[in-house]
């Protein structure tokens, strides 16, 4: 037998895989520093597995209605083709967010994200302000867009929150998305070469990302660069996919 596979089994209900994974001794599970992670759940299960264990290549083994971005098919089968290493390595472009107060050079937060980076009015009540650049343009000739907030997604989290505002998918580049604004597009795609930047002009305003569950505070000045990631998610899947939108 050659080198185990060093596996974190991850997920709510994750202990129901205990028994298909014990019957291959190729599989030794740890508690850290995992070659894999296998994923019992939704696509939640998959985004957390991410943040948890950045890079890390993730099987997203399906329970749930909700698991689009996971394999739906019977746990044993999707275990036998990861021991016989016939699932196949695919990569998807995460996005990586860096926070500046106004005037600093210092990062305040550096996040990374597979699905979306969300900025958000951080009152109910209270509209947010912002700018956008894209490298050093100004967007739509500098104007303040005034409204909820916007997004900028991969084109893998483009079936998810992206698709709610504008009803839409992308395949390849990054997708700007506008919350209940002033502007009068709903959302601009562009190549994932471009750094987005933007600047709260009036907060209070928040920045989430994936489904993390901690905000991150902005406030007015607060500028931030969205870019795409040096190192992507890798997720084993049960067969190659034509682009980064499909379900597996």
């Amino acid at each position: 037998m050659g080198k185990p596979i060093k596996a974190i089994v991850f997920g709510a209900e994750s202990n129901a895989l205990l028994p298909e994974i014990k019957k291959f001794p190729e599989i030794k599970l740890v508690k850290a520093s995992p070659d894999v992670v296998i994923c019992y759940g939704g696509d939640g299960t998959l985004l957390s597995a991410e943040l948890k264990w950045p890079g890390v290549p993730k099987v997203p083994i399906r329970n749930s209605r909700r698991g689009h971005r996971c394999i739906p098919h019977p746990p044993a089968k999707v275990i036998e083709r990861l021991v016989n290493n016939r699932l196949t390595r695919t990569e998807f472009v995460k996005i990586a967010c860096v926070v500046f107060n106004d005037g600093a050079k210092k990062p305040k937060y550096t996040v990374t994200a597979m699905n979306e980076c969300n900025v958000h009015m951080g009152h109910i009540n209270l509209a947010v302000r912002f700018k956008i650049w894209l490298d050093e343009e100004p967007f739509a000739s500098g104007i303040e867009i005034l409204g909820d907030g916007f997004i900028v997604s991969t084109p893998f989290g483009s079936t998810a929150y992206f698709n709610q505002i504008t009803r839409g998918v992308f395949h390849t580049g990054l997708g700007i998305a506008f919350k209940n604004t002033t502007e009068l597009t709903s959302h601009v795609i562009v190549p994932d070469t471009v750094v987005v930047r933007a600047q709260v002009t009036r907060g209070p305003a928040v920045l989430a990302y994936d489904n993390t569950p901690k905000y991150l505070d902005l406030r007015e000045g607060d500028r931030l660069e969205l870019r795409k990631s040096a190192v992507p998610a890798t997720v084993l899947t049960w067969s190659p996919l034509a682009n980064p939108a499909n379900g597996f």
